[in-house]
């Protein structure tokens, strides 16, 4: 099954565009641009003598002019208000931070260039320390979202129960994943059935339920001496706050150091905003939920290489970690 949002154009198109738009700027005068990652947007390099900036064109169907808009008056608000680093958009010769790119033989892609956030990309073998700091910086984007006056034409996307795992989710139906038996669908849908009541009971009050970045995890994060660097507001809307911590461990949820990153996390996130019984209480709903909204990824990912490099036994650990999730014995996370 091919995925609904991924683009349908190829490298070659994508670089011809990358091209066109990159000559809008001034100062990439005789930029090198370089394709970096396909994922669900095309991401580029753009290297030039005035510096380094990361060129997005988006992928088509999935966010419209104004939901752009309202990222980037977000990034812009952290970046004036807070001391957390993230991307900044830059003006084309005609003041436009949104580009609305032709493609060739009908349609468009929208198209935006930030500054390039110097550092290292973390793996899952770094410091479990490490996510003590990440729960720290994601308690102060929860702490500006909470404050924060947003502009009235304000508009993202939402991230509830039905749009993470419901037959209509914004990322695939997890019932059409390749290889899911009967049985292990089975278990799945009791594990999303008890998630909706607890969350239902749970509420969506505004210290529960606000704008949150929604992908926080490791390939969002830029490693750098001066501290941890916050990427890719693509996915930011209205969720818990919480399914921060869970998309923290995504794709990973089954590591043997979960728990570990877990607890780093929940200390950092501590030192700046408490935390709940009820917001703790939540958390194996919320982990369980992200594994199955991550699995109907994965479902209409099939061909892609990062759903190759999760290896065949990746989905038997999603019905594991929902199994464990029913038995209410211990978190769903880690190997065993």
């Amino acid at each position: 099954m091919a995925s609904s949002h991924a683009d349908p154009l190829d490298d070659t198109l994508l670089n011809h565009m990358a091209h066109e738009a990159v000559a809008r700027y001034p100062f990439c005068h005789q930029a090198r641009v370089s394709l970096v990652t396909r994922s669900e947007n095309a991401t580029f390099l753009v290297e030039s003598p005035s510096g380094r900036y990361a060129l997005r064109i988006h992928r088509p169907g999935y966010h419209e002019q104004v939901d752009i808009e309202s990222e980037l008056a977000w990034l812009k608000a952290l970046h004036e208000e807070t001391d957390i680093p993230v991307p900044l958009a830059l003006a084309d010769c005609d003041g436009e931070h949104i580009l609305t790119l032709a493609v060739p033989g009908g349609g468009y892609r929208y198209a935006v260039l930030f500054h390039w956030l110097e550092g290292e990309m973390p793996t899952a073998c770094l410091d479990p320390l490490a996510f003590r700091q990440l729960g720290e910086i994601t308690a102060k984007l929860h702490q500006h979202s909470r404050n924060w006056g947003r502009p009235t034409s304000f508009r993202r996307i939402v991230w509830n129960h039905e749009t993470m795992v419901g037959p209509e989710a914004h990322w695939g139906d997890w019932r059409d994943t390749p290889g899911l038996s009967a049985t292990d669908a089975q278990f799945i849908a009791q594990a999303m059935e008890q998630v909706g009541r607890e969350l239902s009971v749970y509420g969506r009050g505004a210290e529960r339920y606000g704008l949150i970045h929604s992908d926080l995890r490791l390939t969002n994060l830029i490693l750098h001496p001066s501290g941890t660097r916050v990427i890719d507001f693509d996915d930011c809307g209205f969720g818990w706050f919480m399914h921060d911590l869970a998309a923290a461990i995504s794709f990973e949820e089954h590591h043997p150091s979960a728990p570990a990153w877990v607890e780093n996390w929940l200390e950092g996130y501590e030192q700046v905003v408490p935390l709940s019984a009820e917001d703790r209480a939540i958390l194996p709903a919320l982990f369980v939920q992200r594994r199955v909204q991550l699995t109907a990824w994965t479902g209409s990912h099939a061909q892609t290489d990062m759903v190759r490099s999760l290896g065949p036994d990746w989905l038997e650990h999603t019905v594991r970690l929902c199994r464990r999730y029913l038995d209410g014995k211990n978190w769903p996370i880690g190997c065993v």
